[in-house]
């Protein structure tokens, strides 16, 4: 069995390689490739995972790889964890879109549109060279966001694939720790799109507690620390929003701690900085406890159990971006979904969910139609289906934001948007 993990040097790639070093065994894993661009970066991170491993006696299970068709090559399962651009994209991304009065994110609104125009079309050539050189039948695990476009993307050209956030899994976690229980009694109904769902249940033991949450004493804290928003506002909504709904449902105080120099994206990079020196020391031979600050909280877990399901057939639940296929009466098949799914080697079956209240199927609805049209813009480089897009766009929509911002983005982006190239001048 071989597993490739493209963007190996990621400063994630330590906490997935205890996932699968905790699941090798089960796998059948005897050949696990971290591949990256960036050699020396590789070299570093790679460095602490084969510590880690060797520490648990499986050093000889990985190996380092610069060459994308050496590194993929009969690979079983391709985990794709990319950033064109690196971390200094992602503050373009934040900041940027603040000079037009937009809020600033990688992953929605004006900045996770650039985003997601400068990876469709890197993250389509990738899996290309899988289907080429590992075969159609290898899976493709997408953890590179906007995770959504990109599932939907990889999908709609045809690739076995599916997507991955830890924001479902997180939220089971936190709330599991915050009733007591173990992770596995609780199931959430955890629906929407990637970065744009609702929690609508906490099942423990197959009974919903979340009414009885809403008049738990101390749970307004825990609602505006995972949510971001207030008590009140999930009470409404019966429902915990993910903290991505908050640019939603309180966009003017979201951008106004922004204009006064709010960024997540510069401690980010502060944090990059810092794990990436801890990894150097040879010392160091399990992933340092700063790494859960980056971001990434559960992804080993998520990561390699849903790599589990898809390789051994084990049928296990998953939070996972995945075509609609009728679970979301309102919307198209076509459509990808974050929802949970029972996973085994034919792919992801969503289970059955309630359809979406009105208030929340006419947001996903309009962010839908702004993906699709993301999805035709990245490809084709058609400035006029972008500016469709980005009118689309909840957090836009207004043509004066979008005649002023996309020139601007479009210039900031250029050397890493050729399909674009005819559109920008100078």
């Amino acid at each position: 069995m071989k597993i490739a993990v493209v963007g190996g040097g990621s400063t994630y790639t330590p906490e997935l390689i205890e996932g699968f070093a905790d699941r090798a065994g089960t796998l059948g894993l005897d050949e696990l490739v971290l591949y990256d661009i960036d050699g020396p970066r590789l070299q570093v991170v790679g460095g602490l995972a084969q510590r880690i491993l060797a520490r648990r006696g499986l050093a000889r299970m990985l190996r380092l790889s610069t060459d994308l068709s050496d590194a993929i090559a009969g690979a079983a399962a391709v985990l794709i964890q990319l950033r064109v651009g690196g971390q200094v994209t992602r503050l373009m991304d934040e900041t940027l879109p603040n000079q037009f009065g937009m809020i600033g994110q990688e992953t929605t609104g004006p900045g996770g549109f650039f985003k997601a125009l400068r990876t469709v079309p890197v993250l389509l050539d990738i899996a290309e060279r899988v289907r080429a050189e590992a075969g159609p039948e290898c899976w493709i695990i997408d953890f590179t966001n906007p995770v959504g476009i990109n599932t939907r993307a990889l999908l709609d050209a045809g690739h076995r694939a599916l997507g991955l956030c830890n924001v479902g899994i997180g939220m089971q976690r936190w709330l599991a720790a915050l009733l007591g229980v173990e992770p596995e009694r609780v199931r959430l109904d955890h629906l929407g799109l990637n970065h744009l769902t609702w929690v609508r249940a906490v099942e423990v033991d197959g009974t919903d507690v979340l009414p009885e949450l809403f008049d738990r004493p101390g749970f307004e804290d825990f609602v505006r620390a995972r949510c971001g928003v207030p008590l009140e506002c999930a009470r409404t909504l019966r429902a915990l929003p993910s903290y991505y709904l908050s640019y939603y449902y309180d966009t003017d105080q979201a951008l106004a701690k922004q204009l006064a120099g709010s960024h997540r994206a510069r401690r980010v990079m502060e944090i990059e900085e810092e794990l990436l020196a801890m990894y150097r020391d040879p010392a160091l031979d399990h992933k340092p406890e700063l790494l859960d600050q980056r971001g990434g909280a559960y992804y080993s877990i998520a990561a390699a159990a849903l790599a589990t399901s898809l390789l051994t057939g084990d049928g296990a639940h998953h939070y996972v971006n995945l075509r609609d296929n009728g679970a979301v009466p309102q919307l198209p098949d076509r459509y990808v979904i974050e929802a949970p799914a029972l996973v085994d080697r034919a792919g992801a079956r969503a289970v059955p969910v309630r359809p979406l209240a009105p208030e929340m199927a006419g947001l996903v609805q309009a962010v839908t139609a702004y993906e699709e049209l993301t999805i035709q813009a990245a490809i084709s480089g058609d400035p006029e289906i972008a500016r469709r897009a980005l009118i689309a766009h909840p957090l836009v929509r207004q043509w004066s934001v979008v005649d002023a911002l996309f020139p601007a983005m479009l210039v900031a982006n250029r050397t890493m948007l050729p399909a674009f190239d005819c559109c920008v001048d100078g």
